[in-house]
């Protein structure tokens, strides 16, 4: 992979150009992405940026996200060669910040289940996770060292533990998600993969405007709660044993942990959270399920004909637990700095036919707060395994640092 941190020292160093980065960049996709798929398009004219923090870094831009100057296709071909007039406000504070979006990478079709071809880097054999494919295996095999990727259920954290990346969920709205293909608005978030969490900071802070957000050398010992999702399901092997080992090597570096459960009302939010998704989804979806119900891919199509009878009550149900839910989980954190979990059920799945499971993640998108994968422990199939830091709403810059914590004391990045 490649560090956005390092890259930018070289810069900074007079040892490569921006334009040499870009290039590199490009070199990278052209020897690499025909095996991996990646990118559904690659813009060869694009070049660096003279000046702004993220100068000689290439993004990949998750293919829901709207781009001037590349089509915006959603993975469906209803939406074949469509070029939107304007950027979506993520990709023009990208290139504020001096970054090159080089290319689209590959989603699944308008961000739900059905898989892209992108293949797994680390195996190709396997899926990268969904919806956000390409993004996650763009940054894991070295082709760009930055990408967007969006989550509404676990779109984000699990591609990232299955290939093997750093990523970061942020708070709510941190960054704009106008300009990109609504499929829930309560839940939709725009997030980053990149190789380190320094680096996923960097990033982040320089996007948002928010440079409080970068990192510093010092990583304090954090408070950290221990918490397996019991409601979720029972984890596989290798995450359960990424989930011990991350927690004795935290704990023999300094931090404390305490093993805990969540009140009720969260499990609850957890269960009503597709109800609270899919009806915004038959809605934020209707004109394409109006006009070309048959031209969208067949599980979402069983999804959104699923989701047609949910009725207004339901969701403004869905919507209290929820609110209820938030306020519990503040209550949880009185003592701790942030909660330790499952990034996802295991490692990528053999099979290039599915996205994986969200199970371990929607519980946190329904409740808006920041959440980190961290990379560094590598199961018994030899594939990645990711663990997941949470932080409460609005504490971006707590969840990256306890994240760097961990990922220093599993001795990655």
């Amino acid at each position: 992979m490649i560090s956005l941190l390092d890259l930018l020292r070289r810069i900074d160093a007079g040892e490569l150009s921006p334009q040499d980065a870009i290039r590199a960049s490009h070199e990278a996709i052209g020897r690499i992405d025909d095996e991996i798929r990646a990118f559904v398009h690659v813009d060869v004219t694009a070049r660096a940026a003279p000046e702004g923090p993220l100068r000689g870094v290439a993004v990949g831009v998750k293919d829901i996200i709207d781009t001037a100057d590349m089509p915006t296709e959603m993975g469906s071909e209803i939406y074949a060669g469509w070029r939107p007039k304007a950027d979506a406000p993520v990709v023009t504070a990208l290139k504020r910040a001096g970054a090159t979006p080089i290319g689209k990478t590959a989603t699944t079709a308008f961000a739900h289940l059905d898989p892209t071809p992108t293949r797994n880097p680390r195996n190709t054999g396997h899926t990268p996770g969904g919806s956000s494919s390409g993004s996650a295996a763009a940054v894991a095999a070295g082709m760009v060292p930055l990408a967007l990727g969006t989550q509404t259920g676990g779109s984000i954290i699990r591609p990232a533990s299955f290939c093997g990346t750093a990523a970061i969920k942020p708070s709510y709205r941190l960054l704009p998600s106008v300009g990109v293909k609504c499929f829930s608005w309560a839940l939709d978030t725009v997030g980053l993969f990149a190789a380190t969490v320094p680096d996923l900071a960097f990033g982040l802070a320089a996007i948002a405007g928010r440079p409080e957000l970068k990192l510093d050398d010092e990583t304090d010992a954090p408070r950290i709660g221990l918490v397996t999702q019991d409601f979720a399901g029972e984890p596989e092997p290798d995450s359960a044993a990424a989930l011990g080992h991350t927690v004795r090597e935290a704990e023999r570096a300094g931090a404390k942990v305490q093993s805990m459960g969540l009140p009720a009302v969260v499990a609850e939010a957890w269960r009503v959270h597709p109800t609270l998704q899919d009806f915004e989804a038959k809605q934020a979806l209707a004109w394409e399920y109006a006009a070309h119900r048959e031209q969208i891919p067949l599980k979402l199509r069983q999804h959104l004909d699923e989701a047609q009878p949910i009725d207004a009550a339901a969701y403004d149900a869905a919507r209290s637990t929820a609110h209820r839910a938030r306020g519990a989980l503040d209550e949880v954190f009185a003592d701790l700095d942030v909660l330790l979990t499952f990034s996802a059920p295991g490692p990528a799945p053999e099979t290039l036919a599915a996205t994986g499971n969200a199970r371990f993640n929607r519980l946190w998108t329904l409740l808006g707060v920041p959440c980190v994968n961290v990379p560094g422990y590598i199961g018994a199939t030899g594939l990645p395994v990711g663990v997941q830091i949470v932080a409460p709403f609005g504490r971006d810059r707590e969840a990256l640092a306890a994240a760097r914590f961990v990922e220093l004391a599993l001795g990655a990045g």
